[in-house]
């Protein structure tokens, strides 16, 4: 098979890209390197079944070059700041939305048999149904990123209806793992590096939180590949469980030997859009076979200990 996977040098997408190599398809990766990493890629760039194309997807033709022949294409290319949206308020837009669309025209114009997105459990908001189902109401958006991936969904949707691309929609918890390369556990180590005796908390670290590891994640995606009935699939990915953020903290202490005095911001939340309570229902991703192998406490220590190795 031909697969196009964007922003191939992301932590997510570059764990999915040695993947595919790895079983044998013919893998084009796109990525711009605003943010992924060129190491992250190495491996794959050596393999004969990997092409790799530098470049920006807000042009349009970029994708649409990519995509010739292609069997899938895995989006997963996106600006995933939630945390400081609101400082560079155009930029969900610009890199979520549009970006989306021209991928979609990228399918479209080649004849892309199936589309599938890496979407958010962000846009629940602060769901009032928790666990939350795919089919529970849409609140008000919390946070420009969730809005910029409500948007590419009603996008995603609108042209699997119209044009006859299956479009494979996930909404991910946060994930953790190998090449994992921002939120709460990295910014914690290095803070610890840095003064192993004290550690400040965003909020007041009760906020309640699921996570799941990147490689259950890919096999989730791929599962539903083989195995999702119907035109448009919307999918739940995460653990069957959450924890508290002081959960966490107490797990990587434990792993990096410290402990520290912690200081916390107060509040029920670290900053602007972040949900103190995200638990996903995930019964309908569980239906098509898929089960998480790992627990979070397990794989936030993993996360650690990859860190840990690659002073990163």
């Amino acid at each position: 098979m031909k697969y196009v996977v964007t922003g191939c040098a992301g932590f997510v997408g570059s764990t999915l890209v040695d993947r595919l190599v790895a079983d044998g398809h013919h893998v084009v990766g796109l990525d711009d390197f605003s943010t992924g990493r060129e190491a992250f890629v190495r491996q794959a760039c050596e393999a004969p079944g990997f092409e790799l194309v530098r470049g920006d997807l807000r042009d349009p033709g970029l994708a649409l070059d990519a995509a010739l022949g292609a069997d899938a294409i895995f989006h997963l290319a996106a600006n995933a700041d939630v945390r400081h949206g609101t400082e560079h308020p155009t930029r969900d837009l610009e890199q979520n939305t549009i970006v989306t669309v021209n991928v979609l025209e990228a399918a479209r114009r080649n004849g892309v048999r199936d589309f599938l997105f890496s979407s958010t459990g962000s846009v629940y908001g602060e769901a009032p149904v928790v666990p939350t189902p795919e089919d529970a109401p849409m609140p008000v958006q919390t946070s420009l990123y969730g809005a910029s991936k409500v948007a590419a969904e009603g996008f995603i949707q609108a042209y699997a209806e119209g044009f006859g691309i299956r479009a494979l929609i996930f909404r991910f918890v946060s994930l953790l793992g190998e090449r994992y390369t921002h939120g709460h556990v990295i910014d914690f180590v290095r803070q610890l590096r840095e003064h192993p005796d004290r550690l400040h908390v965003l909020g007041n670290g009760r906020q309640r939180k699921s996570y799941l590891y990147v490689g259950d994640c890919i096999e989730a995606m791929l599962t539903a590949l083989r195995a999702a009935p119907g035109k448009v699939g919307v999918y739940n990915l995460g653990a069957g469980e959450y924890c508290q953020v002081i959960d966490s903290v107490g797990w990587i202490c434990e792993t990096l030997r410290v402990t520290p005095t912690l200081t916390f911001s107060g509040g029920d939340r670290g900053w602007i859009g972040d949900n103190p309570f995200i638990f996903l229902d995930c019964a309908r991703m569980r239906g098509l076979g898929w089960e998480p192998t790992m627990t979070i406490r397990e794989a936030v220590v993993r996360t650690v200990g990859w860190l840990q190795e690659h002073d990163a």
